[in-house]
């Protein structure tokens, strides 16, 4: 795979096909991708952002403003399976890396990126990022704040969807090839994306056509819908069955709750959902968030904790699951790396290699596509 992508969108794609195995070539500018400069590290240009986007990857530096740069890179898209960007479409057409010319010299390569807006509409040359399209898909609306006014999400939610259709998309482009032996161009816009995502639950009313009736599930809008407050801290707990919030009623005291027409059934309680929330916040401020987590659990009611981000590193799940895990990086000396997701019974992904220092790999790859010695050199300028 020749990953052109750089800062989140691309990368994490390219990381998520890594994790699985994929042999990812990272082509680099000679600064670098823009995330190694963001985040605590002991090496510079090793910054955490980048480490949590680049790992099973290998480097390589080419300044395509070079004409034997540019040559070597189409030594390895000749030999490629996979070459994805996630740059603007005109900016790789000007390259002379778009599609057309991509295709001509490996007819069989998934050809694959990922930009703000559909290729071919009037915004296809827009610049776009998670910021953005968080606003103008309403995402920063749904999550607005007391005052009202719109507040992005605090994690790059765009990006990371995004990231992972189109490593999803780029997997279907691959089995369709081991069906017909055809290549093809894959394209994921995340205006688009973020919306076939959001929408879910959120069209509403707009499913029948009728917008003006109001869009937006209710109980995702309630600002009874949190963490609730319990005697000595916060619990996240949520109940949709009959039977279920006759246990949660009894609990708190209104064992007669379940029998009254506004929160006798799951229709009643949808209706009802503000006062059902508030009625749960009042109930929980009884007990303790242990005592509370207890008496769910026996009952087979969903629940756990509000956790901080330092509360991860202590989870006693995510211990027994061994999420985190220390390994050794060869320039930052120990780290602590996150588990790959996904489980395969017969081809389980797996960290093989940390993220790679920028342009580590550059004359191993390059030789194992046949440049000889003097043409690195070439290649790399040096």
């Amino acid at each position: 795979m020749i990953d052109l992508t750089q800062v989140v969108l691309g990368p994490f794609a390219t990381q998520v096909l890594g994790d699985m195995g994929a042999d990812v070539i990272k082509v680099e500018s000679p600064a670098g991708d823009q995330t190694r400069q963001i985040g605590p590290s002991r090496t510079p240009g090793m910054g955490s952002y980048y480490a949590n986007l680049n790992r099973n990857k290998r480097s390589i530096v080419l300044d395509l403003k070079r004409r034997p740069a540019m040559d070597a890179l189409w030594r390895l898209i000749e030999g490629a399976d996979v070459f994805v960007h996630n740059m603007r479409i005109g900016a790789m057409e000007r390259l002379g890396l778009g599609y057309a010319a991509v295709a001509a010299r490996n007819p069989r390569i998934v050809y694959a990126c990922a930009t703000g807006f559909r290729q071919g509409s009037a915004m296809q040359e827009s610049p776009a990022y998670d910021d953005l399209i968080q606003g103008i898909s309403g995402l920063a609306s749904l999550n607005a704040g007391p005052d009202g006014a719109p507040r992005y999400f605090p994690t790059v939610v765009a990006d990371k969807l995004t990231g992972h259709v189109l490593a999803s998309m780029i997997g279907m482009a691959l089995f369709h090839r081991e069906r017909t032996g055809q290549g093809q161009e894959v394209h994921v816009p995340m205006l688009e994306t973020m919306l076939n995502f959001m929408l879910v639950e959120h069209f509403w009313h707009g499913t029948l056509g009728e917008p003006e009736k109001g869009m937006g599930y209710p109980r995702m809008l309630t600002p009874y819908r949190r963490p609730f407050a319990t005697k000595d801290g916060y619990l996240c707990v949520i109940a949709v069955s009959d039977a279920q919030w006759r246990t949660i009623f009894a609990a708190i005291g209104r064992p007669e709750l379940i029998d009254d027409p506004r929160y006798c059934s799951i229709y009643a309680r949808a209706q009802n959902v503000e006062a059902v929330y508030a009625i749960l916040a009042e109930g929980l401020l009884q007990r303790t968030s242990a005592e509370w987590s207890a008496l769910f659990t026996e009952s087979d009611i969903p629940n756990g904790p509000a956790n901080s981000l330092q509360d991860l590193m202590t989870d006693a799940y995510l211990k027994e699951t061994g999420f985190f895990s220390a390994a050794q990086h060869p320039q930052e000396g120990s780290v602590t790396v996150t588990a790959v997701p996904p489980a395969f019974s017969a081809s389980p992904g797996g960290v093989r290699r940390l993220w790679p220092a920028l342009g580590e790999h550059t004359q191993e790859v390059l030789r194992e596509a046949g440049l000889s010695d003097a043409e690195i050199a070439t290649a790399m300028g040096v």
